[in-house]
């Protein structure tokens, strides 16, 4: 897997391409701890991109005074 940054989805995509070949069980222990190795940087790319979006979307809500409201996201029912 190449050095460059992915984005979540193409992480996503990678970190279950991984799951699924280690849930075989045909992979060899070598190559099954490079997946992990693998699979752990994936994780914290994504948890830095959910981070980051957070980050954003507390920024962009402001109060009719332009002071940061923050809100819990409620799912509607």
């Amino acid at each position: 897997m190449s050095k460059k940054k992915l984005s979540f989805e193409e992480s996503m995509t990678r970190l279950e391409q991984i799951v699924r070949a280690m849930e075989r069980g045909d992979v060899a222990l070598e190559e099954s701890l490079k997946l992990f190795q693998e699979g752990t940087e994936l994780v914290k790319n994504c948890q830095k991109l959910l981070d980051d979006a957070t980050l954003q979307v507390k920024q962009i809500m402001t109060a009719p005074d332009g002071s940061p409201v923050e809100e819990e996201f409620q799912d509607e029912p």
